[in-house]
């Protein structure tokens, strides 16, 4: 029988990771397993798991953010070696993980989206709320910022992101007039484009329950970060990476990500991929996942009145075949 480590939890206060339980009854940590949180964070799903995996498991916990990768390696320094951080974007998991010389036996976790400490830092540009410079990257090596986008992109180009990422109704409003704005004083600072925005919804007598920037600032964040590209390509790179039995685990906040995720899962379940009108499958496609019934899975209303970031959190699982 494996020895279970008996650690007492980090006196570090951290944000509440999402879907915690859900995670850990559809990962079911096993002892002498390598697992991969391709989304590292502050930590939270990670010290879960390592706690169920005891002594013989093996975490890898992969970010971008220097930052966040410190502050989760400190916290999880307590586990040794069955914990290892890995530097870099969850997209590139094919480059990360070979380099590393373990096959992933037991399963990957991404928990898509900016975190709740990165929106907390007004200096990154993530909030509406805060004043800081339009930046918005998860990574501050990366070399577009939001600024540049708002500044620098066509009005058609705004248009674009703005429908598209944001899903925002007032798009091609919005765009017209901020390439208009910024002629005369580019925008800045997160406070200057949200207080635009918000004066555009009021010229038009528009009135919203969310702030009218909400959707801007995420069609931004996806821009700056291509995060819809690196879940993509996350995507693309897992099964080969996976052992049979392994199980992918993807939490989302948002319709896009969603129906990327979804559309994923259901291809790769298929034996065939051919479109219905050909008599005989031509593709030779194989399915590399079978899906697991009861998806999505969601905050229960007692987690969302612990932890209100819950509410549009959605998980899929797959397992590889």
């Amino acid at each position: 029988m494996s020895q279970h480590l008996n650690l007492p939890p980090s006196d570090r206060p951290l944000h509440i990771p999402v879907l915690l339980n859900a995670v850990l009854d559809a990962l079911s940590p096993e002892a002498g397993r390598v697992y991969v949180d391709a989304t590292l964070g502050a930590g939270g799903h990670s010290e879960a798991i390592l706690e169920r995996l005891g002594v013989d498991g093996r975490l890898f916990g992969i970010d971008q953010d220097p930052a966040a990768l410190k502050m989760a390696t400190d916290r999880l320094l307590r586990f040794g070696s069955a914990f290892q951080p890995v530097a870099g974007n969850f997209s590139e998991i094919a480059r990360l993980m070979p380099a590393q010389g373990l096959p992933i036996t037991g399963g990957v976790l991404a928990d898509i989206g900016v975190s709740s400490m990165q929106l907390d830092q007004a200096e990154r540009g993530f909030s509406f709320s805060k004043q800081a410079a339009l930046d918005m990257r998860m990574n501050p090596d990366s070399a577009l910022t939001a600024a540049e986008v708002i500044n620098t992109y066509s009005e058609a180009d705004l248009l674009r992101i703005f429908s598209e990422y944001g899903e925002e109704h007032m798009s091609k409003t919005l765009a017209r007039e901020i390439v208009i704005h910024r002629k005369a004083q580019p925008f800045e600072t997160t406070l200057a484009l949200a207080n635009f925005i918000a004066s555009q919804y009021k010229r038009v007598g528009k009135h919203e329950k969310i702030h009218p920037a909400t959707r801007v600032f995420q069609a931004l964040r996806i821009e700056v970060n291509d995060e819809l590209g690196s879940l993509q390509r996350f995507l693309q790179s897992l099964p080969p990476l996976l052992a049979p039995g392994a199980k992918i685990l993807i939490i989302s906040f948002h319709s896009l990500e969603d129906r990327i995720i979804k559309d994923f899962f259901k291809t790769e379940s298929k034996n065939c991929i051919c479109p219905p009108r050909l008599p005989i499958c031509q593709c030779h496609h194989q399915a590399t996942l079978k899906l697991p019934k009861g998806q999505p899975i969601e905050a229960t209303d007692a987690e969302i009145k612990m932890n209100p970031r819950s509410r549009s959190a959605k998980l899929r699982v797959a397992i590889r075949v």
